[in-house]
């Protein structure tokens, strides 16, 4: 998920409880939410750099307790500063929590863990085991970015505050920890909604697989009986906006077919053209065997693979896309995101990468 979703699950975690159980936790718990998405200062080296290490060892089970460490030790160096300011004749507690190290340590293991599973969540997915297993894995029931879902925490952040302000005009006491059930009925409100997700994505994924393909070899020959292919796989990535629209990818062994899937109608319109799978020449497997394409090629389920060798001097670009950052509103825009290219030369060299239009330097 994008960084203020995770930062808002953080923080509506601590206030569902953890906040009064140890000082500083709404803090950690919200700094930790987000943390494992440090690895986007791989991008500092180059966007195949960035691309290749982003959702690696920082959204791993592996590093997520070396991670809870290192938070933990920044807050207690942050608490030593403010104890050594702290007034001695001060009758105000420094803390109102007690401070406790142990609990606040599960406490950030338990947000970084939230980092992960939304990470999950979503359709671009990550690598838990790794680098025991590299193997990626994506839920894919909500975009990177749900409106639903922010709309949900930052609602549940909000409220408290407010209604405070109308408490104290009315006179009431303040509460030292306030949002507690809107908190929870954030958290809640998220499950279900992802639930309900999970079954329409489900439904989407069928409605793919019930289609079949006239197989486009026996079309080229008249009077040839007619095939029909069979679907062997499909996905279905979600739409920002609605639960009953889906995006999908159907592998029909020779070509995959894009459609877009209405789960409430029960409608699906496919696109105009297929996406034959590519040939393996001597440029394309270069091109796989890149920095670059071996990331994509192990990241994408159903990579889209061109080459096109009207290229300078006899090279060949051979291009990456992803169609689970093709369809929906992403289409209607005109953006492929997620693309990557890959120029070989005539003698199977790699001369150039670049992912999302920026060049490898």
């Amino acid at each position: 998920m994008e960084p203020v979703t995770h930062i808002l699950t953080g923080a509506c975690l601590a206030r569902s409880g953890f906040n009064r159980r140890a000082a500083y936790a709404t803090l950690t718990m919200a700094v930790a939410a987000e943390f494992p998405d440090i690895d986007t200062l791989w991008s500092l080296r180059g966007p195949v750099e960035g691309f290749t290490h982003h959702r690696g060892i920082t959204h791993t089970f592996l590093g997520i307790p070396f991670e809870a460490a290192i938070l933990v030790a920044a807050v207690y160096g942050l608490h030593r500063w403010r104890l050594a300011r702290h007034q001695p004749s001060s009758t105000k507690p420094l803390t109102v929590a007690p401070v406790r190290w142990a609990e606040l340590y599960g406490f950030a293991l338990l947000a970084l863990l939230s980092h992960l599973l939304l990470d999950f969540t979503n359709n671009y997915g990550l690598r838990p085991f790794f680098p025991f297993n590299a193997q990626w894995y994506a839920a894919s029931i909500v975009f990177i970015f749900d409106p639903l879902i922010f709309a949900l925490l930052l609602g549940a952040l909000l409220a408290p505050p407010l209604f405070g302000l109308i408490s104290a005009e009315v006179g009431a006491k303040r509460q030292p920890f306030r949002g507690r059930g809107w908190a929870i009925a954030a958290l809640v409100g998220v499950v279900v909604l992802w639930m309900f997700r999970a079954v329409e994505h489900e439904n989407a994924v069928e409605l793919a697989l019930s289609q079949s393909l006239l197989s486009p070899a026996s079309a080229e020959i008249p009077l040839a009986p007619t095939v029909y292919l069979d679907a062997e796989d499909a996905m279905a990535s979600p739409d920002p906006l609605s639960p009953f629209r889906w995006s999908t990818v159907t592998d029909f062994g020779p070509v995959y077919q894009r459609a877009e899937i209405d789960t409430r109608r029960g409608t699906v319109r496919v696109a105009d053209s297929l996406e034959a799978k590519p040939d393996r020449s001597a440029a394309v497997l270069a091109a796989e065997a890149s920095p670059l394409g071996r990331a994509y090629i192990d990241w994408s389920p159903m990579p889209f693979v061109d080459a096109d060798r009207s290229g300078s001097k006899g090279d060949t670009v051979v291009s990456f896309r992803d169609p689970r950052f093709m369809g929906g509103w992403l289409q209607a825009s005109g953006r492929s995101a997620l693309s990557g290219s890959v120029t070989v030369s005539a003698s199977g060299q790699v001369l150039r990468q670049s992912l999302d239009g920026r060049v490898e330097r």
